[in-house]
């Protein structure tokens, strides 16, 4: 059977309603096109991100299914609090960007490569000196021992990636990702796709309809100055 792929023009603010995504692989709506800022600002104003491995052509989805938190809905439970007492971590903001993406490209133990090639790497680096991609850094000493990062659409953060370094360093970054929205105003976390880790921390399954509703009402929305200024979290953070 052949499956017809719409191809991306060179306008980068036309891509295919989501809703025309296909069913099998789930979410696959588009090819092409490129990723520049102007492109991406609008993939993600539309419920849209590119994913693709090496030797693939540039991919865009949407899928059926996101996986979010609400506001509220991460905090550290017992174990962790008391990780964070014992280890006295420092939680900085959009500081180290570049090394923050480059720890969420390590392959896992259970893969063989990785879907954050260096073009990817660089297209969000691109936006986080253009102010549209965010990042969360956990530290031990010198030591960055996990993150993560993604684009901020409005009130909704729209997670790419995590890692560790260390045991529970992408809880805490995640925790504090959704300190610090609440603290301005936000707090609706996008994590695209369903997984244990996700599921583990609270977060819920939404239909794409659903997503979509939320994310033109928060997108039309914007967080109080200040929120994604470079600076280190207060050292009890999780006890606010």
């Amino acid at each position: 059977m052949v499956i017809y792929l719409p191809e991306l023009s060179a306008d980068p603010s036309q891509f295919p309603s989501p809703e025309q995504a296909m069913t099998e692989p789930d979410g696959l709506l588009a090819m092409g096109g490129d990723l520049s800022v102007p492109r991406l600002q609008q993939a993600y104003r539309q419920g849209i991100f590119p994913w693709f491995s090496e030797g693939d052509p540039l991919l865009w989805w949407s899928p059926s299914c996101r996986a979010t938190f609400e506001p509220g809905s991460l905090s550290p439970n017992r174990t962790l609090r008391k990780q964070l007492g014992k280890h006295r971590y420092r939680i900085l903001l959009n500081q180290h960007f570049t090394k923050v993406i480059q720890g969420c490209s390590d392959p896992r133990p259970t893969q063989q490569g990785t879907w954050i090639l260096p073009e990817m790497q660089h297209a969000y680096l691109a936006m986080h000196q253009a102010g549209l991609a965010h990042c969360v850094e956990v530290w031990r000493d010198d030591e960055l021992v996990g993150g993560c990062y993604g684009v901020q659409t409005g009130l909704l953060f729209c997670g790419e990636s995590m890692f560790n370094r260390e045991a529970n360093a992408a809880k805490i970054a995640v925790c504090a990702l959704q300190y610090q929205l609440q603290r301005y105003g936000g707090g609706w976390i996008d994590c695209q796709l369903m997984n244990p880790f996700l599921q583990q921390l609270g977060a819920t399954s939404i239909s794409r309809t659903a997503y979509l509703q939320r994310l033109s009402e928060l997108g039309q929305l914007q967080l109080q100055p200040g929120c994604w200024a470079s600076t280190e979290l207060p050292e009890l953070w999780w006890h606010e």
